[in-house]
């Protein structure tokens, strides 16, 4: 484990950034906002980043209070890392970096990795209300649990249950709504999101 370094400020912003500033740490919780990972599945879904890295910031990540790590239970037998509560509190923090970061994604570069679930939290922060939401993209599907408490805030695949709405948009259209190019209403009235549902999140974004 990397001794940690300091900027030796007596200031907040200062003594968050000695915790969260170092490469990758805020992409590793913006993984773990899904739940429990295995190392495997990080790894996976952040391209780019070493294993040695990836091993030393969840270590570092463990001893500073934001993840932990435990074994599942058989049949699994895998490790996998979770957000403590003291993690979880930095969604807000990643969702104001996200709009403030929109202006900032342009055009995809053909170097650009994407994932579907990479749009979760802009739609999470477009969306308003409470409820389960299934999205389908080209890229494949993910849900969001739109104002959610604790837990995961979204997650791989199809929803767990029947959600309140089901959101079917090309990536397009997402990608727009991620610039801050649309919102999820306009885009629905103009036709380039169909809602399906009868929940009142579905009704909500109908009736727009």
């Amino acid at each position: 484990m990397s001794p940690r370094r300091s900027y030796d400020q007596y200031c907040s912003a200062a003594r968050a950034l000695d915790v969260v500033g170092d490469r990758w740490t805020l992409l590793i919780v913006r993984e773990l906002l899904a739940g429990p990972r295995r190392y495997t599945d990080l790894h996976a879904d952040l391209p780019g980043v070493s294993t040695d890295v990836l091993a030393s910031r969840l270590k570092d990540m463990e001893r500073d209070g934001l993840t932990t790590r435990r074994r599942l239970p058989p049949p699994g037998a895998a490790y996998v890392y979770d957000l403590t509560p003291r993690g979880r509190e930095l969604l807000p923090v990643l969702q104001a970096l996200g709009a403030w970061g929109q202006p900032e994604l342009g055009e995809r570069r053909p170097t650009d990795a994407v994932r579907a679930h990479w749009f979760a939290l802009p739609l999470l922060r477009a969306l308003e209300g409470q409820g389960l939401v299934e999205v389908r993209l080209e890229e494949g599907e993910f849900h969001l649990h739109v104002g959610a408490g604790d837990g995961p805030v979204y997650g791989d695949g199809a929803a767990p249950a029947e959600p309140d709405a089901r959101l079917v948009l090309d990536t397009a259209t997402c990608t727009a709504v991620a610039r801050g190019e649309v919102s999820v209403s306009d885009a629905v009235r103009a036709g380039r999101i169909e809602v399906t549902g009868e929940g009142t999140l579905a009704k909500a974004l109908r009736e727009g």
